[in-house]
C-alpha cells in the first residue's frame, strides 16, 4: 500500500465520510453485514515492507477481528509480538510526528459480497469502530482511505470500488503513527482492528445523521423533544407512540414525560423515518446544568459516585465483548456506582446503550492524552501546537456526533493529561457548536478557562475541603479566578485502587456530601489490567508491566483496579459499595448508641426499602425488627438503639459486647441485584463486653523443666513451644507487614514513603533479645527487646503469662517503643506461627467485623457479626501479592486445628492508652516474608505453618501509589500498646 507519509505528518483522515451517529444494533431498518470473524493476517516489521493491497493473502495465517495481534495465541504463544505497558513514558523516541523505522505493521485480508440492490439503490459504507493506531483501507486493490483515532469510528464509501460477487478487502494497520503522540493513555500498548467492522447499506434518502435534543423542565414536568436529521433528500417524520407524538424533523414538541436519571432510567422509543429508512432510538428526557457552582440533573443537585473505566479483558485486551460490557454495568449498579468516566477515550458505543438502559451518568472522554510530554517539560505538546488543531478538533467532533443522542452522557471531556494549550479552546468551541446541552470537562488546565467545571485528580482531602468552601488558592488573573470559583468541582480521579486499598473513601465522601460545590469523583480505576500468560511450568497467572521483557515499563502500576483481572470484586470494591451506598448508616456523632440515617438519592425516597435492624451479640443475633422510617431525598434522621430495641432486650443479652445494625433492603430488588443486595448498612457499638474473670490458676513445671501455663508450654528461656498439642514455630511481638502497593510508594509531597520508613527502622528484619524470665507471683514474666538489624529504634517487650485453668491461659503483651523513629509503623501486636500441615483448610469462626477484610481507613463494608471462613478464604489473591486479609474488631476467634480447636479472646486492647474494641486478626498459610517476596500469587506456597497476627492496631492503607498517603486518622505511630489475649484449647 501507499501513503507512508500519512503516519509521519499531522493530517486529517483521508477519503472517509463525515462522522455519523451510531444507533444501537438493530435500530435501523436498513441492512447491514458484520465482517467480524477470522481475517487472513500477516505481520511485517516495518511500514514500508507491507503487502500489495491486491494480494488476497491466501497462504497467510488467520486472526480474529475484533482483536489485538499481540494477544493472538495467548496465553501459550505470542506469534506477533507481546504487549508492553507504560504509564507516562512513550515507548518510542519523542520526535513528533515521526515514528521509528521499526514499526510493526499488520496486513488484514478478507472477502465479502453485497446484494446487488445495495449498489443500485444507494451506497455501501464500510464502518470500522476502532483500529489502533493508523490504518489504510483498499477494496479490490484500490486504496480508498487512510484514517486514525484509535477509539473513534471511521466510515468509508466503498460503492464505486465494488464488483459483482466476491470483493477483496485489505486493511493495513501500523502500530506506531503520529497519533501515538496523542494516545499515550495509561494502558497496554496493543494494536490492530480491535472493535467491530461492518458493511452498511445507505439507501438514497436514508438517515445520514440524527441529532436528538430531549430536555426536561422540572418545574412543569414537560419534556421538550427536537430531532434534526441529515437525510441527503427530504425531511423525516418523528414518532413517539407512547406519548402520542408525531412531528417533523426540526420541530420542537413539548409533552408531559417521566424524566431519565441514573436512579430511574426511563427511556422512550423515538422512531425517525424517511421513506427509505427508519431508525428507532432509545431516548431519555433530562436536562443537565451547572448553576451557581452546583451540578444539577433535572433541577436537582446530583453527586457523582463514580469510577474510571478502561476497556479491558485479560485475554482480549480492549476487544471487549458485549457480555463483558453488560457485566461491567451490572457490577457497577450492584456496587452503588452511579457514574463512569470513560478513561481516556470514547468507549465501545454499545457500552453507552447499556448505560442508558440501566442508569449510569457518563463522562464521555475524548481520545486524547499526551502525558509523555510532561517529563520533557511539555515541549512540543500537541495540545499547544497549532499544527495539531484540526486533528484534535476532528477527534472531539467524531465523539460528539457518534454519542450525543445518549441520555447517559451528561458531560463531555476534552481529554486527559494533555497539558495546557491553545487547542483546548478550539476543541471546546467545536463541542459547543455541536451540542450545548452538556457541560465540558478537562483536568489538565487547572485555570478551567475553557470548561464548565473545575477538575483535579488526587487532591488531598484538606485541599478538597478548601475548594468545597470556595477558599482555594487564588489564580493570578482575577477574572479567571472569579470564573473558576463559580464552577462545580469534580475529582476526575481519586482513591487510586492499586492492590490492597484504597483507604480513605469516607474522608472524601463526607466532604462531597457536605459541600454543594463538590459534585463528586471517580475512583481510579475499574479493573486490574492483568494479561493471562503461563510460566515455564505451564502455570497460568496474570502478567503486568515487565512480565513481557519490555524495554521500558511501569511494572505493577497497571494492576490498579477495583476488580481483579478475572472480574472478581476486590475488597476495595466491596468497601466502595458501602461508601457509595445511597442510604448511609453511621454512628451519630453527638449521640452515643444512636445511628444517623441519610438518604443520598436526589430523586428517590426510601419508601421502596425496608430498614431492618439487628441486635448482634457475641454468639450471634439477639433480636431483630424493622424501622418505621421513610426518608425523603436528601433527608437525614438520627435513631437511637435504646428507643427502638428496648432496655429489656439489651439487658437480656448477657455480658458480651452488643452491636446494633441497620440495613436497608429493597422491597422489590432490581433484576440485576445479587443475593443479599442492600442499599446501605451500618452499626454502632451499644455495649462493651464485661471484663472476663481474672486468671488465678497456678503455674507448674514439666518434667523437662519447661513452664506450663494452663495448656501453654514455654521453655526456660521464655520461648513458646506449644499451645495444647499444637507445636509453635515462632511467637513474638511483631511490627512488620508485607508491603502493599501503597506502602511501597511515596505519597505526593511526602519526603519518605511508609515502606521506606519501615525498612529504615529495620522492621523487616526484626530480632528479639530476651533479658529476663522470672516469676512474679502467679505470673510468668518474659522481658525482651525487639528491634531491627542496623537500627537503634525498637520496642521493650513484656510478656505476662497467667493460668486460668487447665485449658485456658492469658497472655498480656506490653510494648513500649524507644529510639528515634523515621515515621509510622505497619502493625503492633503478636505473631503466632503454629505448625499445621494443611493451614489453608483450617476453619476460623470469629465474632467481629466481617465477612471481608478491613483496615483502619477501609472498614465501612465491615459489619459486626459471627462469621466463618477457611484460612484460604481469608486470602485476597491480589494481582501483585501484598498484605491482605485483616479482620478488625475481633473479640473471639475459634480455629479448628488438626490437634483440636483453639479459641482466642480479646480481653483488653489499648493503643497509646486508648481502649480499642477487639483485635485485628490475620491468618494465612505463608509468612509475611514469603508474601513480600512473591511477584505473583501462584508463587506463594503453603509452608506447613498457620501464621497468625493478633494485632492491637494496624496502619491504614491510603492511596500513596498515586495521591495522598494514609490520612492522620488512620496512621499508626510508634506508641505503647497493651494487648491481653485469652487462649483456650478444646
Amino acid at each position: 500500500m501507499t501513503a507512508q507519509h500519512t503516519h509521519e505528518s499531522v493530517v486529517l483522515p483521508q477519503g472517509v465520510r463525515a462522522p455519523r451517529f451510531r444507533p444501537p444494533a438493530g435500530a435501523s431498518s436498513t441492512a447491514s453485514q458484520s465482517l467480524d470473524g477470522p481475517w487472513r493476517f500477516r505481520l511485517y516489521p516495518e511500514a514500508t515492507t507491507g503487502a500489495d493491497p491486491a494480494d488476497a493473502g491466501s497462504d497467510w495465517a488467520t486472526l480474529d477481528v475484533p482483536g489485538h495481534w499481540q494477544l493472538a495465541g495467548a496465553p501459550d504463544a505470542w506469534p506477533y509480538g507481546t504487549p508492553a505497558y507504560t504509564n507516562v513514558q512513550f515507548p518510542i523516541p519523542v520526535d513528533p510526528p515521526r515514528v521509528p523505522r521499526a514499526n510493526p505493521t499488520g496486513e488484514y485480508r478478507r472477502t465479502f459480497a453485497v446484494p446487488p440492490a445495495w449498489r443500485s439503490q444507494g451506497r455501501v459504507v464500510l464502518r470500522f469502530e476502532g483500529v489502533d493506531s493508523w490504518f489504510e483501507v483498499a477494496v479490490n486493490g484500490q486504496v480508498l482511505a487512510q484514517s486514525h483515532g484509535s477509539r473513534l469510528p471511521t466510515e468509508v464509501d466503498v460503492t464505486d470500488a465494488l464488483v459483482d460477487g466476491e470483493n477483496l478487502l485489505a486493511a493495513r494497520v501500523t502500530q506506531w503513527s503520529a497519533q501515538t503522540y496523542v494516545e499515550d493513555q495509561d494502558q497496554w500498548w496493543l494494536s490492530g482492528i480491535f472493535r467491530s467492522v461492518s458493511l452498511e447499506h445507505r439507501p438514497v434518502g436514508g438517515l445520514e445523521h440524527v441529532s436528538v435534543t430531549a430536555g426536561y423542565d422540572h418545574r412543569t414536568g414537560a419534556g421538550e423533544l427536537r430531532v434534526d436529521v441529515e437525510t441527503g433528500a427530504g425531511s423525516a417524520v418523528v414518532r413517539v407512540a407512547e406519548l402520542g407524538v408525531e412531528a417533523r424533523d426540526g420541530e420542537t414538541v413539548r409533552v408531559p414525560v417521566e424524566p431519565w436519571s441514573a436512579e430511574s432510567p426511563r427511556l422512550y422509543d423515538v422512531a425517525v423515518s424517511t421513506p427509505a429508512e427508519t431508525v428507532t432510538l432509545r431516548v431519555g428526557f433530562r436536562t443537565v446544568t451547572t448553576e451557581d457552582g452546583v451540578f444539577r440533573v433535572n433541577g436537582r443537585a446530583v453527586k457523582l459516585y463514580g469510577v474510571n473505566r478502561h476497556e479491558f479483558e485479560p485475554t482480549r485486551g480492549r476487544a471487549v465483548t458485549p457480555e463483558t460490557m453488560l457485566a461491567d454495568v451490572l457490577l457497577m449498579k450492584q456496587h452503588h456506582v452511579n457514574a463512569v468516566r470513560t478513561s481516556h477515550y470514547p468507549p465501545h458505543p454499545h457500552f453507552l446503550d447499556l448505560c442508558d438502559e440501566h442508569g449510569l451518568y457518563v463522562v464521555d472522554e475524548n481520545d486524547l492524552e499526551t502525558h509523555g510530554f510532561e517529563p520533557l517539560g511539555w515541549r512540543g505538546n500537541p495540545t499547544d501546537d497549532q499544527a495539531w488543531a484540526p486533528l484534535l478538533v476532528d477527534r472531539v467532533v467524531r465523539m460528539v456526533r457518534r454519542d450525543a443522542h445518549h441520555p447517559s452522557v451528561v458531560v463531555w471531556s476534552l481529554g486527559n493529561e494533555a497539558g495546557r494549550g491553545q487547542n483546548l479552546a478550539a476543541m471546546a468551541q467545536a463541542v459547543r457548536s455541536l451540542d450545548g446541552s452538556r457541560p465540558l470537562h478537562y483536568e489538565g488546565d487547572w485555570a478551567s478557562g475553557e470548561v464548565d467545571m473545575y477538575s483535579r485528580m488526587y487532591a488531598a482531602s484538606p485541599e478538597v475541603a478548601l475548594i468545597g468552601r470556595g477558599e482555594e488558592t487564588a489564580l493570578p488573573d482575577g477574572a479567571l479566578d472569579s470564573h473558576r470559583r463559580g464552577l462545580p468541582f469534580v475529582l476526575c480521579e481519586y482513591a487510586h485502587a492499586m492492590g490492597n486499598g484504597p483507604g480513605g473513601y469516607t474522608d472524601y465522601l463526607d466532604l462531597i456530601d457536605a459541600h454543594p460545590r463538590l459534585m463528586g469523583g471517580f475512583v481510579w480505576e475499574w479493573i486490574d489490567h492483568g494479561i493471562v500468560r503461563r510460566d515455564a511450568d505451564g502455570t497460568p497467572f496474570y502478567a503486568y508491566g515487565g512480565d513481557f521483557g519490555e524495554e521500558l515499563h511501569d511494572g505493577t502500576f497497571i494492576a490498579d483496579g477495583l476488580l481483579l483481572p478475572d472480574r472478581t470484586p476486590s475488597p476495595g470494591l466491596v468497601e466502595l459499595a458501602a461508601a457509595y451506598a445511597p442510604l448511609q448508616v453511621r454512628p451519630a456523632a453527638a449521640r452515643p448508641g444512636a445511628l444517623e440515617l441519610r438518604n443520598r438519592y436526589a430523586f428517590t425516597s426510601t419508601e421502596g426499602a425496608r430498614l431492618e435492624w439487628t441486635l448482634m451479640g457475641e454468639d450471634g443475633v439477639v433480636g431483630q425488627g424493622e424501622l418505621e422510617e421513610i426518608l425523603a431525598p436528601g433527608e437525614s434522621r438520627v435513631v437511637g438503639a435504646a428507643e427502638v430495641v428496648g432496655d429489656a432486650l439489651i439487658e437480656s443479652a448477657g455480658d458480651g459486647g452488643l452491636w446494633w445494625l441497620v440495613r436497608a433492603v429493597p422491597r422489590e430488588a432490581p433484576s440485576w441485584a445479587p443475593e443479599a443486595f442492600d442499599l446501605g448498612a451500618g452499626q454502632v457499638l451499644v455495649r462493651q463486653a464485661a471484663p472476663l474473670a481474672p486468671a488465678r490458676g497456678p503455674l507448674t513445671r514439666t518434667a523437662d523443666g519447661h513452664h506450663a501455663v494452663g495448656p501453654v508450654v514455654l521453655d526456660a528461656t521464655g520461648r513458646l513451644l506449644r499451645v495444647g498439642a499444637t507445636p509453635v514455630r515462632l511467637a513474638r511481638m511483631d511490627a512488620w507487614r508485607a508491603l502493599t502497593d501503597n506502602d511501597a510508594r511515596r505519597a505526593w509531597g511526602d519526603p519518605i514513603g511508609d515502606g521506606e520508613a519501615w525498612r529504615r527502622a529495620g522492621l523487616d528484619r526484626l530480632h528479639e533479645r530476651v533479658d529476663r524470665v522470672e516469676l512474679e507471683g502467679d505470673t510468668l514474666v518474659v522481658t525482651a527487646r525487639t528491634a531491627g538489624a542496623a537500627s537503634d529504634c525498637g520496642f521493650t517487650v513484656r510478656y505476662e503469662w497467667r493460668t486460668v485453668d487447665d485449658t485456658t491461659a492469658d497472655l498480656v503483651l506490653r510494648l513500649t517503643p524507644e529510639g528515634s523513629w523515621p515515621g509510622s509503623v505497619p502493625r503492633l501486636g503478636w505473631l503466632l506461627a503454629l505448625e499445621q500441615p494443611s493451614a489453608g483448610d483450617v476453619t476460623v469462626d470469629w465474632t467481629g467485623l466481617g465477612p471481608h477484610e478491613s483496615y483502619a481507613d477501609s472498614a465501612r463494608a465491615a459489619l459486626a457479626g459471627r462469621w466463618r471462613h477457611t484460612v484460604d478464604d481469608w486470602q485476597t489473591r491480589y494481582t501483585h501479592p501484598q498484605e491482605n486479609g485483616a479482620r478488625r474488631g475481633v473479640t473471639r476467634a475459634r480455629l479448628d486445628l488438626a490437634a483440636g480447636p483453639l479459641t482466642l479472646r480479646a480481653v483488653e486492647v489499648r493503643v497509646g492508652g486508648r481502649p480499642v474494641h477487639g483485635v485485628e486478626l490475620t491468618a494465612r498459610p505463608w509468612s509475611d516474608t514469603a508474601l513480600d517476596a512473591a511477584a505473583h500469587p501462584h508463587e506463594l506456597a503453603p509452608d506447613g505453618v498457620l501464621w497468625l497476627h493478633v494485632d492491637a492496631a494496624q496502619h491504614g492503607l491510603g492511596s500513596a501509589a498515586c495521591g495522598p498517603g494514609v490520612l492522620p486518622n488512620a496512621v499508626l505511630r510508634p506508641t505503647p500498646v497493651t494487648l491481653q489475649i485469652r487462649l483456650t484449647v478444646g
